[in-house]
């Protein structure tokens, strides 16, 4: 019993020191954003969230959804303010339910997610 909670403790610290490396390029800073929702995601964190979230209609335009990349049809969309873009996402807005698919996203989260639909390059 003693050798299998050592090698669960092993593979738990392997996992922990994986989750701290800096290939995607984000600092430390970066990270405690991601989790607490405070600041900025790292582009990495944003397109996961995105893949996860957002690109089932945003990816190829559903229901009238701008498509990620599509800076004319996000142009209008921006003129109206991020504040009033992040309360569409979190209160629904035309064929768009509320929060999206992003059931825990921030804020923040959202504002960056609405930045990096924007502004990506489509897929």
């Amino acid at each position: 019993m003693k050798r299998i909670a050592k090698g669960l403790t092993a593979l738990a610290l392997v996992g922990i020191a994986a989750g701290c490396s800096q290939e995607d390029g984000a600092t430390g800073s970066q990270r405690v954003a991601d989790v607490s929702g405070g600041g900025q995601m790292s582009v990495m964190a944003t397109r996961e969230i995105y893949l996860r979230s957002c690109h089932s209609c945003h990816g190829s335009g559903v229901s009238g959804a701008p498509r990620t990349g599509d800076t004319a049809a996000w142009a209008p969309r921006l003129v109206k303010g991020m504040d009033t873009l992040v309360a569409n996402a979190i209160n629904g807005y035309q064929a768009m339910p509320p929060r999206g698919l992003c059931f825990d996203c921030s804020e923040a989260q959202f504002a960056d997610l609405i930045r990096y639909m924007a502004n990506s390059p489509v897929d």
